[in-house]
């Protein structure tokens, strides 16, 4: 048997040392938000000469008077992303089309072109965090429901770890956050609590059926017995994520990359952070039954 429980005080420092990292560097350096949350057009060419390089581009893109642009490759050598804040002239792309054809001839294919203007950005960003602060609550009252509230207040402190850390790997990266990071940190926030609510049922289970076993020592227990189901789901999962992440390409890194992140603080926070809320907490025996005869 694994003795994960002589580790919880390590462990607790260094999740609370990683989640006051996160708040600082989302408070002072905060997050690269990309086009759905900042406004703006995204262009994803291909070009068919391979000599064309990312400072041509930009050198040739920097005399339309277009703003803020980013260039970069997208994928490999002749994939191109440009980004650009938003400008008001109607026929800016057909202007862009125009000036790449008479520096570098008919060389480029229009992949992609999105506009997202500043109303709707502002939108997104909203609704992002409305979702996922429903999604906090909602697992909130899940849990007390179905549980005891100090088991609740376990699962949400290893929810809001699991997001926070996250996020401060994201920022710390430099990152872009978009609509689909959106839609990984919602799946985290529900991977996380799946492996969560496995754990403390056997826990539950355990408090009944060994009434002179400390809290202690019984989520050692109860982690070691779903161990093998914790640990299938996750390298499952993360195979699958991996395999995205390096032959997915570039639109779906991001998002892969945040879910590899959210799996692996996910299974974590379920040993190390939900669990020691019980110890801390002292959950016993007493406190599951009284808790059934209330129902």
């Amino acid at each position: 048997m694994i003795g994960f429980n002589k580790y919880y005080n390590k462990f607790n420092i260094l999740s609370i040392s990683l989640v006051v990292i996160s708040l600082f560097l989302l408070l002072f350096k905060g997050l690269n938000f990309g086009i759905d949350f900042k406004g703006g057009s995204l262009i994803e060419l291909r070009s068919s000469d391979s000599k064309i390089n990312v400072s041509s581009l930009r050198d040739t893109l920097n005399q339309l008077d277009l703003g803020d642009v980013s260039v970069k490759n997208f994928g490999n050598e002749t994939d191109f992303l440009i980004k650009f804040e938003k400008n008001d002239n109607k026929d800016v792309i057909e202007i862009i089309k125009s000036s790449l054809d008479k520096s570098f001839g008919n060389n480029f294919s229009f992949r992609r072109v999105e506009n997202v203007g500043p109303k709707v950005s502002s939108e997104l960003l909203k609704s992002g965090i409305i979702a996922i602060t429903v999604a906090l609550f909602l697992m909130l009252v899940y849990i007390w429901i179905r549980f005891e509230w100090q088991f609740s207040l376990g699962a949400i402190l290893a929810l809001f770890h699991d997001v926070i850390v996250t996020l401060g790997l994201f920022s710390l990266l430099g990152l872009e956050i978009n609509l689909s990071i959106i839609a990984a940190v919602l799946t985290i926030v529900g991977y996380s609590m799946n492996d969560t609510v496995v754990i403390f049922d056997r826990v539950r289970e355990n408090l009944k059926k060994f009434s002179d076993i400390k809290i202690y020592d019984l989520t050692n227990i109860s982690i070691n017995e779903t161990l093998s189901r914790t640990l299938i789901t996750s390298v499952t999962t993360l195979l699958a994520l991996l395999s995205i992440f390096f032959f997915g390409g570039e639109v779906l890194k991001g998002f892969s990359l945040a879910m590899i992140f959210g799996v692996i603080f996910g299974t974590y926070s379920s040993i190390y952070i939900a669990n020691t809320v019980l110890v801390r907490l002292r959950v016993s025996q007493k406190t599951v039954l009284r808790d059934d005869d209330k129902s």
